[in-house]
């Protein structure tokens, strides 16, 4: 069967007799792999779409079990993400974060679109890159609903102000309920609430990427949320160990 799809290109692998499979996160049928035996050779432009970063359109052929690339075409290449060391960096680390953390084969027209506003916004952004990412993350943990408990304590659904931060427990927890806990349970995934790291999240998760276009995180309440967001991901989506993450 012939297809098409709209997708942005996670990551590229060479295999054998000059084919490549192409991990693609598509709009139509969510993160899925694809073999292609397009050439990069010369002057072949259709191999442009298959490089990481790039937003493109993809004629598919799908059979049972798989997909095959027959032709794609550029909608935006990002191009000069490449041209510039800290966004690249921050770039990769987004790809495969989202590589991750998504299922196979599951649309989310939100995290499609999400993906897509945050990499305009990387090529044109001047400062604040880590801002930016952050913000990323936590609107696709809010798009895969596995968003922290913000509003209400965690543990006893009370709308109370916040005293810790629990990952196991899935949000903030209140002054009592914090006071309950045992000595042995504030191990490294319950976090003093500072910095102002609550109202952060909650403005990341109920604003558009756009809106923080120009914000910049002081510090030490970007080192404390890029903390929790690796262990939040890493508890409830399995997603840790990244490569990319090594050269931030």
């Amino acid at each position: 069967m012939l297809t098409d799809t709209e997708a942005i290109v996670l990551k590229q692998t060479k295999i054998s007799y000059g084919r490549r499979m192409i991990l693609l996160f598509s709009k139509k049928y969510g993160k899925i792999s694809a073999g292609t035996s397009i050439s990069e050779k010369g002057k072949n432009k259709s191999s442009l779409p298959l490089r990481p970063f790039t937003y493109g359109r993809y004629e598919l052929y799908k059979n049972r079990d798989s997909y095959n690339i027959n032709g794609a075409e550029i909608i935006r290449s990002h191009y000069k993400i490449g041209e510039d060391i800290d966004k690249y960096i921050s770039g990769a680390y987004v790809l495969e974060f989202t590589e991750k953390a998504l299922p196979e084969e599951a649309p989310s027209v939100s995290a499609f679109n999400l993906l897509a506003d945050f990499f305009d916004l990387l090529e044109n952004r001047e400062k604040g890159i880590g801002t930016l990412v952050l913000a990323y993350q936590a609107k696709l943990l809010k798009s895969l609903g596995v968003m922290p408990q913000l509003e209400n304590c965690a543990i006893c659904g009370q709308k109370r102000q916040a005293a810790l931060f629990s990952i196991a427990d899935g949000g903030i927890v209140c002054g009592d309920c914090s006071q309950n806990m045992q000595n042995s349970q504030r191990d490294a995934l319950i976090y003093d609430v500072k910095f102002g790291i609550v109202s952060i999240l909650r403005y990341f998760a109920n604003h558009p990427l756009k809106s923080i276009e120009n914000l910049a995180l002081k510090e030490d309440a970007g080192k404390l949320l890029q903390q929790i967001m690796r262990e939040y991901a890493a508890y409830y989506l399995d997603v840790s160990d990244l490569k990319s993450e090594k050269l931030m």
